[in-house]
């Protein structure tokens, strides 16, 4: 391949488009540690399958939950786009001619998620509306010059020039014959009346479905992913100069806006806000999209994976204390997913129905083994009389049939545990206080680590259940109709046909109330109109008052409890933690300490582990030393590091550098009666000041005012 230029350079080929061999680090990774290859890679194959339906799951919730707000976008653009085609003479469109349309587009302060959706909004405008769309952030927008040739390059694709003498940044080096274009909107203008031009003189060329939508001058969408960390200086003069051009390009801007709308009234002035027609769009909030997400991976049968309480509640912490994003608690899901098939062999079961219980007969001697060995198969086997423990402690094949049947108990604990679940959240999300929680999954982890009817939360929802008014109960009633009548299990259908009784019993007692209130109204008068003596009177009254104080229960309060003691009854039948359930390590996922250290991170620990022991991050045979010594030929800033602990609060710079000169002479291996032995010289106090200088951006050092040659130590343990 030859390559002409007229300047030396560094040129990238293309690889040949020959296919290369798969990579197998993956299976490597499951089958090291494993005497088992085939299972190994049985495991990495339905992993793999449970990650592309976690991510499939996902993408189409997202898709769901962003549809409405995108199609309102959509709809507004559509709007300005046709208003600018159409040629108005009213004085009032006049008056608007100069604001460009804003859509302010509130997401939330989820932001790791706001990709996701200014991608998918993206796609939608480039399908439907107008193939002018540029997505810019404000870590790449500094200056103005620099946000002008962003949006440029963009849009025209090609080398924008930017006048810039002071810096070199700013002219980049291009062949030759490339194509440059100024930096100025009027640029832009140039090339979009010239585009445009051509799109609408092609009239050979047959249009797409997706061009026959588009109108003959389409709008330049132009996205601020992130408002709030703009530059209100940058932002307010490139407002002003498009609103200037507004009459030539037909320029929207969408606002990306995570904190709240005053966002803009905050970086913009009333002179610059005023050049802009905006329209508000909020998103749904993540709290609601994580309800989503948890009801559709981590409450669902279909999904053979399952997370213990503590795990659990990690990614939820997670989320509620950290970030608020979505996207980030659907890694951890994946991660615990992984972490799984990985630390557990018997995951081969953690599968659909019919696969496992093909793959529960080909257990090997080994995995027969590890499902002994399981807490929950052992106290299973305890609870056998004393032959069948034998068989099961002996025999192989028997430990297998008794697979299958617990494998199948497990399906159905979980089809009965997730619609009582649902029917409890929905009894309980309205009361007062929400003492089982407001969400489902507070109930759900509840639900997982102890018995629930046994707390204190639980009996105050029942007393507050017992409170409620008929019409409120009939209607949440009807909710877990609702659920139950979707599950197909035996037991759900015959808890559906009794939870019905019970609302046709309540549709009989509004007639059998009021009769018997039209008796209670009518007899008083009877007796009082019988003629009667003083002590028959007398008697008469003292009844009535001992009815008064030991009062019955009216015919609703009594169908009330009966109903609330069919539903307990439930609760302590079908939401058992899973931890009772034979074999169910096969498919919870429990160790959350493991969890925990890979998501929520210690920067400051691992920075303190790297400096200290450099060994274990550069695994470099002459960094390693016995515990508690230290090589001298480690990275300079290990060296200042090491050096800095033996000092004070405050450290004298020179005394620390003809340390540090000490030991990097005898890294050297310089000879220490020599007269260069420690001796500084220009090369060591560059390298010096450079690792200090790292230490001060780490945060171990700072300058100080108490002594012009002294940095104060920030770390603790001084001498």
């Amino acid at each position: 391949m030859a390559t002409s230029s007229v300047s030396k350079g560094c040129f990238v080929f293309k690889p040949s488009s020959k296919k290369r061999k798969k990579n197998s680090d993956v299976v490597d990774y499951f089958i090291e540690g494993s005497d088992d290859g085939e299972m190994a890679r049985i495991r990495v194959n339905i992993c793999q399958r449970l990650w592309d339906m976690t991510k499939s799951e996902t993408e189409m919730l997202q898709d769901e939950l962003n549809k409405k707000i995108l199609d309102s976008l959509l709809e507004f653009i559509k709007k300005c786009a046709s208003s600018f085609q159409s040629q108005m003479n009213d004085w009032a469109s006049l008056m608007r001619a100069s604001e460009i349309p804003t859509a302010a587009l509130v997401l939330g302060v989820n932001v790791p998620d706001h990709d996701m959706t200014f991608q998918s909004l993206s796609v939608l405008l480039q399908q439907s509306v107008t193939p002018f769309v540029v997505s810019v952030q404000a870590k790449e927008c500094t200056a103005l010059k620099h946000l002008m040739q962003k949006v440029l390059e963009r849009l025209i694709g090609v080398d924008v020039a930017v006048d810039d003498d002071d810096e070199d940044g700013g002219q980049r080096s291009a062949p030759v014959h490339q194509k440059r274009v100024h930096c100025s909107l009027s640029s832009l203008c140039d090339w979009y009346s010239s585009v445009t031009k051509k799109y609408e003189t092609s009239p050979g060329k047959k249009r797409t479905s997706m061009a026959k939508d588009m109108i003959s001058k389409p709008p330049i969408v132009i996205i601020f992913k992130d408002l709030e960390a703009f530059n209100p200086r940058v932002l307010q003069d490139f407002i002003v100069i498009c609103s200037r051009y507004i009459q030539k390009l037909p320029l929207m801007f969408i606002f990306g806006i995570a904190t709240s709308p005053s966002t803009i009234q905050h970086m913009l002035p009333h002179s610059v806000s005023s050049l802009l027609c905006i329209e508000l769009f909020q998103s749904l909030s993540c709290t609601q999209h994580l309800a989503t997400v948890v009801d559709k991976l981590v409450l669902n049968t279909e999904f053979p994976f399952k997370l213990s309480g503590k795990v659990l509640q990690v990614l939820v912490s997670i989320f509620l204390y950290h970030d608020f994003s979505v996207r980030n608690f659907i890694k951890g899901l994946q991660l615990a997913l992984v972490e799984h098939f990985h630390s557990q062999p018997l995951s081969v079961l953690c599968c659909p129905k019919k696969e496992a219980l093909d793959h529960a007969q080909k257990l090997s001697h080994q995995e027969v083994e590890r499902i002994r060995q399981l807490p929950s198969f052992m106290r299973y086997v305890e609870n056998q009389e004393p032959q069948k423990q034998v068989e099961l402690l002996t025999n192989d094949g028997c430990v297998k049939e008794v697979c299958k049947i617990l494998m199948k108990a497990l399906r159905k604990y979980h089809k009965n545990y997730y619609p009582i679940l649902r029917c409890l959240h929905t009894l309980t999300s309205s009361l007062p206080k929400y003492p089982l929680g407001k969400q489902i999954r507070e109930i759900h982890i509840s639900c997982l680590e102890k018995n629930v009817w046994e707390t204190e939360e639980y009996d105050s929802a029942m007393q507050l259940l017992k409170l409620m008014a008929k019409d409120e109960l009939v209607a949440l009633l009807q909710k877990c109709v609702v659920i139950l009548s979707s599950s197909k299990s035996k037991k759900m259908k015959a808890a559906l046909g009794q939870l019905q009784n019970y609302l046709a019993k309540f549709d009989q007692l509004d007639t059998l109330s009021a009769e018997e209130v039209m008796q209670e109204a009518v007899s008083p008068e009877k007796d009082l109109q019988k003629k009667t003596d003083l002590f028959q009177l007398q008697k008469t009254l003292l009844e009535r008052k001992e009815t008064r104080r030991t009062k019955k229960m009216t015919p609703f309060e009594v169908l009330r409890n009966q109903i609330l003691e069919f539903v307990d009854s439930l609760v302590r039948a079908h939401l058992v933690p899973p931890e009772s359930q034979p074999l169910n390590e096969v498919c919870y996922y429990g160790s959350s300490g493991v969890l925990r250290r890979h998501l929520n991170a210690t920067p400051r620990t691992s920075i303190q582990t790297a400096l200290s022991h450099p060994y274990y991050y550069l695994q470099h045979e002459g960094l390693k030393t016995d515990s508690g010594t230290f090589s001298n030929a480690a990275p300079d800033i290990c060296i200042v590091h090491k050096l800095h602990l033996e000092c004070g609060r405050l450290i004298n710079l020179f005394d620390w550098l003809e340390a540090y000169s000490t030991v990097v002479s005898a890294a050297e291996g310089k000879d220490p009666d020599s007269s260069d032995y420690g001796k500084v010289d220009e090369l060591k106090h560059a390298r010096f000041i450079q690792a200090v200088s790292e230490l001060e951006f780490l945060g171990f050092v700072k300058s100080t005012k108490m002594k012009t040659d002294h940095v104060a130590r920030l770390t603790w343990g001084g001498c």
